[in-house]
């Protein structure tokens, strides 16, 4: 399987988690975005809180041409870098489109290690 096929599942799956995971709020809905075509993928939330509109984006992910999956936001208390990197994805494959292009050479889950729970 390529790289970007293998990715493709892995966001899926990290998709199907998060909506699973989120409680339902009455009059606010929770949605994945999975645009396979242009391969943009976001965790959402859209509706009322009133007397307010709500609209959050989790997080949102490109993968790229290149096999390089874009984290253009993230809002997630652990961080979608910790997920994607659980489910196997080197840090050299993941990039913080929000974070400065001079800054990204030096952000430290560039360096982590998996470590296997199994062993």
């Amino acid at each position: 399987m390529d790289t970007v096929a293998k990715y493709r599942k892995i966001i899926h799956r990290i998709l199907d988690d998060y909506l699973a995971y989120i409680p339902s709020q009455e009059h606010i809905e929770t949605l994945a975005i999975c645009d396979d075509v242009n391969r943009h993928y976001l965790i959402m939330d859209i509706g009322w809180q009133d007397p307010h509109r709500v609209y959050n984006v989790f997080f949102h992910l490109r993968l790229k041409d290149d096999g390089k999956i874009w984290i253009e936001e993230d809002w997630t208390e652990e961080g979608i870098v910790t997920e994607l990197m659980n489910a196997g994805v080197p840090g050299t494959d993941i990039e913080m489109g929000y974070q400065p292009p001079e800054m990204r050479p030096y952000l430290d889950y560039k360096r982590w290690k998996l470590v296997d729970v199994h062993e």
